[in-house]
């Protein structure tokens, strides 16, 4: 069964590995063994109980094989991006242009550098092994972080946005990057990334342009690519458009990829979740859809798995999934219904 739960110290091993074959372009998982290492002892300090407003923590969730123990991909959540680590990406503004003589009026998109010191939650580090993107386990990956979310909702702001990843060519160099950041960065995006990842973040407000971009002035190629995700985060972006994520006009500023948004409390998983109490833990399930279930509690837990819905709202469940969950009789699932 794959189970995610809160990352732990005995993860750092299986956590560099995924860093390692990511190949850039997760800034929050660098592979930095070190820098890790102290990501593992954020996350565990953000799921203290003590935890009771957002103030810049990073929960981190480990996606588990309970078979063999492995951590198969991660995902996290910021819970207030910005901070002592200001937040940048580029805002974008239309400019007005109108000259009544000549009967000129238009507008021009401008791309402007934005610096949030206390920002929104966002979804993060979403990363899952490539042999293992099957059989639900993405949508697990991703959507069981918002039933945590939707468990302690005074750890979170109530609008939440996702960075996604931007596009990359058949050569792996991001188009945006060439035209804009190499002029004035002077070193590779990936370089750029992973200073960026590492928290050195004093070279953005020294290096970067200090003047709005005008759009229409780059290369029709590198303006395709604005707001344009990479190829493999294609499924990521679809997910959250489904769970009621939009774009805003923000991007990237190294490869221009997407920022989106949405409330917390309209997110599909969240609307559409059900809350019960467990009358048994070792009942034979008849109900075979499957669904995704959770905990809700500070020591998280979400796997995909059955139910059976009694007359008095109480449901069983299988020891399976009893144990996955850390639940027994007497205990509350939440469970939200498939598409």
């Amino acid at each position: 069964m794959l189970v995610l739960r809160p990352i732990r110290e005995a993860d750092l091993a299986s956590l560099v590995g995924l860093a390692d074959s990511i190949g850039g372009g997760l800034t929050t998982l660098p592979h930095n063994e070190d820098f890790l290492s102290n990501r593992i002892d954020e996350s565990l300090r953000a799921f203290s109980p003590r935890v009771k407003r957002p103030g810049g923590e990073l929960y981190l969730f480990g996606f588990e094989d309970t078979t063999t123990g492995e951590v198969i991909g991660v995902s996290g959540i910021a819970s207030r991006v910005g901070g002592f680590d200001p937040w940048y990406s580029y805002e974008i503004k239309p400019e007005r242009f109108v000259h009544a003589p000549l009967k000129v009026d238009r507008e021009i998109r401008t791309l402007h550098l934005k610096r949030e010191h206390r920002g929104p939650s966002e979804v993060c580090s979403l990363f899952l092994r490539a042999d293992r993107r099957r059989g639900g386990a993405g949508r697990l990956l991703s959507l069981g972080r918002f039933l945590f979310m939707g468990a302690f909702p005074k750890r979170f702001t109530p609008t939440v946005i996702a960075e996604m990843r931007g596009y990359i060519d058949q050569t792996g160099k991001s188009p945006f990057w060439e035209a804009v950041g190499r002029q004035f960065y002077q070193f590779d995006f990936y370089s750029a990334d992973v200073l960026s990842g590492l928290g050195d973040k004093d070279f953005i407000a020294d290096l970067n342009p200090r003047h709005p971009l005008y759009i229409p002035l780059l290369a029709p190629e590198v303006q395709a690519v604005i707001g344009r995700v990479h190829h493999d985060t294609e499924p990521a972006l679809a997910l959250l458009r489904a769970e009621g994520f939009k774009p805003i006009e923000e991007v990237d500023i190294f490869d221009a990829g997407p920022v989106l948004q949405s409330t917390v409390g309209e997110l599909r998983t969240l609307r559409q979740n059900r809350v019960a109490k467990i009358r048994s833990a070792s009942a034979k399930v008849v109900n075979d859809k499957p669904l995704l279930l959770a905990n809700g509690a500070l020591d998280f837990r979400a796997c995909l798995g059955t139910l059976t819905e009694h007359e008095d709202g109480t449901v069983s469940v299988s020891p399976e999934t009893a144990t996955a969950l850390n639940l027994d009789a007497g205990d509350k699932i939440w469970f939200t219904p498939p598409r």
